[in-house]
């Protein structure tokens, strides 16, 4: 699971999943382990795709899955994991909360844990050296120009490194997962993804859907969703606020949350604030402005563990207490750095003129502006040429069977963006998780069998499920 630390950049740090192990690369059986211990028979495979499939003299690239053996007697066609982000691992994601969920499919067929290009076990991205630079002040222009800079140069030094960084993108990655199924023998596979992980598997059923045989989705981003509304983020929020009327000693404290927020993010976009953090191991400091906190709080939304950490970080910074943020960001070097598929694969999806017009008009009065997918859309134009343009983000029909699964406290795909997304879908089921997150598929333990008994064709119903709210911290 993601500590606050690793949620505070959110497009470069969301579902950053550790390996398992050091990105082995031998083929073949082996013991897999999860973090907790629990032992399996896996097998570890690879195959190889050109890097860029629209330039000839593309070098190949490796690619590299973990595959869980069914224990059914005729096994349907395989399950394939895609990981969110972008950036996830599938080979990382078998080892968390989801591992239980990797078993229990065995029972229908074959679970293939996939690593995506740039990820995990597959080919990767050279890494850079650190910046040199002193950071940047953590203002809406200050961290705008250091992305923006700090990509330019490193695109240029991947590229210069023999990187073909075009190839970096979701179509060649959806022709990615194509290649895995001739890899893997199967007329059909099945898709089973999360957040970035459903952006992704649209683009597959729009390239190879008669290869496809059902799907299974969850935290829901469409083909001209990398960037979320401004507003649909407000309208969440004020449902958080809402649940404080559920305590009367946080709603004491905190009569309004969504003033109180946009409170301190005025005055630190307006006067900066020192602030002690970790930056390279050692101690530091940097000059935190209110976008940095926005991009922060838009990490601490995704999930109820995090969220309830709202109230009592915006009333000790409206009190003046920077202190609060340095256990949140982690190491700020790590926060800083590029690993390059991220922002590649964000920048070609892109967004279009229409979306992007309604954000920026929409950011001027929101609550966290324009910080929820940062670098995107402040990258846009950084490098030319890579945007895949209006026919990959344009919405399809969908007749595939799919079961859709969302929480209702969902912040970083609002319900209202992924009600959007499943309007395509004209054979589905939905699953909403009452006060469940964006890591929704491990939230309740009712959705596991749930996807068993879909991936094994059975009528899954709409169906509502029920956490607690979560408890918000005040102190």
């Amino acid at each position: 699971m993601l500590t606050a630390a690793a949620l505070a950049l959110p497009t470069l740090a969301l579902a950053r999943a550790s390996a398992q192990t050091a990105s082995p690369s031998q083929a073949g059986p082996f013991r897999f382990k999860d973090r907790r211990g629990e032992e399996t028979d896996a097998e570890r495979g690879f195959f190889d795709v050109p890097e860029d499939r629209r330039d000839p003299s593309s070098r190949k690239i490796r690619l590299g899955y973990i595959r869980f053996a069914s224990t059914a007697a005729r096994p349907g066609p395989p399950i394939v994991y895609l990981a969110g982000g972008p950036g996830g691992e599938g080979s990382g994601a078998a080892t968390g909360p989801r591992f239980p969920i990797f078993m229990a499919l065995r029972a229908v067929a074959d679970v293939i844990a996939f690593d995506q290009r740039g990820t995990g076990m597959s080919s990767s991205i050279p890494e850079r050296p650190a910046a040199t630079r002193p950071p940047p002040i953590f203002t809406e222009a200050g961290l705008t120009s250091y992305y923006r800079s700090e990509l330019q140069a490193a695109w240029s030094d991947w590229t210069t490194a023999g990187v073909a960084m075009a190839g970096y993108n979701t179509e060649q990655s959806a022709d990615d997962i194509d290649d895995l199924r001739r890899h893997l023998r199967a007329e059909k596979i099945d898709l089973w993804g999360t957040s970035y992980g459903s952006h992704l598997a649209l683009s597959v059923l729009k390239r190879h859907g008669d290869r496809v045989n059902r799907v299974a989705l969850s935290s829901l981003e469409g083909q001209d969703q990398t960037v979320k509304r401004p507003a649909r983020v407000d309208a969440y929020l004020r449902q958080v606020d809402a649940l404080l009327n559920a305590d009367p000693a946080a709603r004491a404290a905190v009569p309004d949350l969504l003033a109180m927020m946009r409170r301190v993010h005025g005055r630190m976009e307006a006067r900066p604030v020192l602030t002690k953090v970790m930056l390279k191991g050692a101690p530091a400091e940097i000059m935190m402005g209110g976008f940095g906190v926005q991009m922060l709080a838009g990490g601490l939304i995704a999930n109820p563990s995090t969220l309830a950490m709202l109230p009592s970080l915006y009333l000790a910074l409206d009190a003046g207490n920077t202190a609060v943020l340095a256990p949140l960001l982690g190491d700020v070097a790590d926060l800083l750095s590029l690993r390059g598929m991220p922002e590649a694969m964000d920048l070609a999806s892109g967004i279009s003129p229409r979306r992007l017009a309604l954000v920026r008009r929409e950011a001027r009065t929101a609550v966290l502006g324009e910080t929820l997918n940062f670098p995107m859309p402040q990258l846009l134009g950084a490098v030319p040429g890579v945007d895949l343009g209006e026919d990959f983000r344009a919405p399809i029909r969908i007749d595939h069977p799919a079961l859709l699964i969302a929480g209702s406290l969902d912040g970083r795909t609002p319900l209202a963006e992924q009600d959007e997304v499943a309007a395509q879908f004209q054979h589905k089921s939905r699953v909403i998780v009452e006060h469940a997150g964006h890591n929704v598929f491990e939230a309740h333990p009712d959705v596991r069998p749930l996807l068993v008994r879909f991936f094994r064709g059975e009528a899954v119903i709409d169906t509502r499920l029920v956490l607690p709210p979560p408890k918000f911290q005040v102190a």
